[in-house]
């Protein structure tokens, strides 16, 4: 039985394209249930939500991949790949007893507008024209907002819940804004930038006795303190990093392919050589 729809969002117009993509969700919803339905694909049929969830981690590092490659057009096709998986998850869902999507929607309807009392109204949290409260900025909001979750959660640490399947850049990424959240962050970017001088030297410190284990402590604490920077800088660290090691991979691919056209091999060159054609490498994509 579906949730009761909740009241709407306090005064909140309807947005101009409602009508247009309730009807292209219902097109999917409709795809979806045919799909894995007695008369779909053999297929979609065997998944379940075990099964999926794989896909939709990857979805997700794709369009974000595509997002910090600023290609709209690649972002709008992996977006409605991930809108596909996840009207897929919720009909599996629904099969092993779930709500279903349209209860699974307006529950997260509910949940947001009881998240944005600043917009919505409601408790000392409001701003603006309906909240009659406190007005916030970018900052407050975040906080206000994990604040909202801490109470919703029976998680104990302030810091909430350790999201074990996202990647370790994106772990520390949201840990540290969440203790941003409390007040626990720099002031300025400076102050983050001379943190990782500090930490490298430490690394640097530690290169020169014999005690591995306390370099690689070093070096996850000169990675966490990179995160920060990126962080503070609104830059999503593991799209960015994905990006850097593909840039290293195709300029490695030619200078392999420079030699070839030599008549060698990379293993051949040496390194004097691979760093001359690396550095000419670099010119030609300038």
């Amino acid at each position: 039985m579906e949730a009761p729809r909740p009241a709407p969002a306090r005064g909140s117009p309807e947005a101009p394209d409602r009508k247009d993509f309730a009807a292209a969700a219902a097109e999917l919803l409709d795809l979806v249930r045919h799909l894995t339905g007695p008369d779909g694909c053999p297929w979609d049929k065997e998944q379940n939500p075990r099964t999926l969830t794989p896909y939709l981690v990857e979805e997700s590092h794709e369009i974000g991949e595509a997002v910090a490659n600023r290609d709209p057009r690649a972002a709008d096709e992996e977006l409605g790949d991930l809108f596909y998986l996840a009207f897929f998850l919720a009909v599996a869902l629904e099969k092993e007893g779930g709500a279903t999507p349209a209860a699974v929607l307006r529950q997260n309807v509910a949940k947001m507008i009881g998240r944005h009392p600043h917009v919505f109204g409601g408790g000392a949290a409001g701003g603006g024209a309906s909240g009659g409260g406190e007005v916030l900025d970018a900052q407050g909001v975040l906080r206000r907002w994990e604040e909202r979750k801490r109470q919703e959660s029976s998680e104990s640490s302030t810091l909430g819940k350790r999201p074990e399947g996202l990647p370790a850049l994106l772990q520390a990424y949201r840990i540290q804004e969440k203790a941003a959240s409390v007040g626990f962050d720099w002031e300025h970017a400076r102050g983050v930038v001379d943190k990782i001088r500090e930490e490298l030297a430490e690394v640097e410190h530690e290169m020169e006795g014999a005690a591995s284990e306390r370099i690689e402590e070093e070096i996850g604490d000169l990675l966490f303190a990179v995160v920060n920077l990126a962080r503070f800088l609104r830059i999503d660290p593991e799209a960015r990093l994905r990006i850097a090691t593909e840039k290293f991979r195709g300029r490695f691919d030619r200078v392999a392919a420079m030699l070839r056209e030599q008549g060698r091999s990379v293993e051949e060159a040496g390194l004097p050589e691979l760093d001359r054609l690396w550095e000419a490498v670099k010119k030609e994509e300038r």
